[in-house]
């Protein structure tokens, strides 16, 4: 056995150990705790706590705070956050709707840390403007076609019965109680914040009627936290076509209702602008060409939408589609703004695509306009981009291009790239050309 330690008792050094143990309990007098204990008391006094266990702490809290997320079905992931301004606060319930429902129920939206305010310069957005349609087309709702639809079918079991016989299945009449069945999902999806949603409209997907049901449960009535859910449930179990048709009908209309609107995005609707990208092909079809072909795109929608499929990955296809049907479009500002983030992916892009977008930028070598500054932003994103995959012909056609359009800042820089490529015509080009050929 080890020594005894002996006891250190409080009192002056020479007086210790000099009493009995009965005069010591009789003068108050106690064994005093050692340095080390007495730290230690201390930093629980002061709630201390170094950083490395603070790391720690913080670490193990973010990891049970993304369970909790994804068992009660939250959604997770890194996204813009347009945080809304304290000074000019959102109003508490907007109308969107007939109804009156609101879109400002995402107050606690996910993504609080990841935030990024979207400011669009006043002079970038009149330029924008001078280049939208003078006459654009009417936008469609899914209400406008479910009624155009049952029209049609009233009109066809009038003229032949034969024929409403085979195709009045679409469109017949829901029962009185899968109809109220589907009312009582409207109420919820009107108030939904977040948790579980009715499994009746999860199977909608499932169903032949699909539209209809949808059309049923009133979608300007739907939160944004229930259309990111929407978004989730249809984007991953509809086929591309369909998925198209409610990107187009219900998803769409709904954003641009929501910019208009706030001069700003949800971030719930952020959210179900990415998890629409499940589909690449309906999210092309459904979102971003409506949007070109429609004329009246704002400078601000343009921006939102070219940050989705800047900070998401996109299969080349898809894109390389998309670039060659908006080159072929008569020119908006969004045009240009979807080509210059499509461009800055920096796909290896067939040939047939990089002609079709050189024809797209000589189009405008004739004109007397002068055009935005995204015009010149996405010239200048494709020379940089795809200098050495033109022929010389085209970069000779481009500099020629450069003294009609000029920029004070841009142009310098598109002249200077295209005298230093070396075209896809050199010789040390020409063993790459069957591999970037369709």
């Amino acid at each position: 056995m080890g020594k005894a330690k002996r006891i250190r008792v409080s009192g002056p050094p020479d007086q210790e150990g000099a009493a009995s143990l009965h005069e010591q309990i009789v003068a108050d007098r106690f064994a005093r705790p050692s340095a080390r204990n007495k730290k230690r008391a201390h930093m629980e006094e002061e709630n201390f706590v170094d950083s490395k266990l603070s790391r720690r702490i913080l670490s193990e809290a973010r990891r049970q705070q993304q369970e909790l997320e994804e068992e009660h079905g939250q959604p997770l992931g890194g996204g813009i956050r347009l945080r809304p301004d304290p000074a000019t606060s959102r109003p508490r319930a907007p109308v969107l709707g007939e109804d009156g429902a609101s879109s400002d129920e995402e107050e606690d939206a996910p993504n609080e840390d990841i935030c990024e305010e979207i400011v669009v310069d006043e002079a970038d957005e009149r330029a924008m403007m001078a280049f939208m349609a003078r006459e654009p087309k009417p936008r469609r709702v899914l209400a406008d076609i479910i009624m155009e639809k049952i029209r049609e079918k009233e009109a066809e079991l009038q003229t032949t019965n034969s024929e409403a016989q085979s195709v009045v299945v679409v469109m017949q009449d829901l029962h009185p109680k899968v109809r109220e069945m589907y009312e009582g999902i409207r109420q919820v999806l009107a108030k939904y914040r977040s948790g579980k949603v009715p499994k009746a409209f999860k199977v909608i997907p499932n169903m032949q009627n699909w539209e209809q049901l949808i059309h049923v449960t009133r979608p300007d009535t739907w939160t944004a936290a229930a259309m990111y859910q929407a978004t989730r449930i249809f984007s991953s179990n509809l086929r591309d076509n369909m998925a198209q048709r409610f990107y187009n009908l219900v998803l769409l209309p709904r954003i641009r209702d929501d910019v208009h609107f706030y001069k700003k995005l949800n971030p719930h609707l952020y959210l179900a602008l990415r998890k629409a990208l499940f589909k690449p092909g309906a999210f092309m079809k459904g979102v971003v060409l409506p949007l070109c072909e429609s004329g009246d795109c704002t400078l601000r929608e343009a921006i939102i939408m070219g940050s989705v499929l800047a900070k998401n990955s996109v299969p080349v296809l898809h894109s390389a589609a998309a670039m060659l049907k908006i080159a072929e479009m008569p020119y908006t500002g969004a045009s240009s703004m979807f080509l210059r983030v499509l461009l800055d992916k920096k796909y290896a892009l067939p040939y047939r695509v990089i002609d079709a977008v050189h024809a797209h930028f000589m189009r405008f070598h004739m004109s007397d306009l002068q055009y935005p500054v995204l015009w010149h932003q996405a010239l200048l994103t494709f020379v940089q981009r795809y200098k050495n995959d033109m022929s010389s012909e085209q970069r000779d056609l481009l500099l020629d291009l450069c003294n009609s359009q000029r920029h004070p800042v841009i142009t310098p820089e598109v002249r200077r790239e295209l005298l230093s490529a070396k075209g896809r015509d050199s010789a040390g080009a020409a063993e790459s050309t069957e591999t970037m050929e369709l």
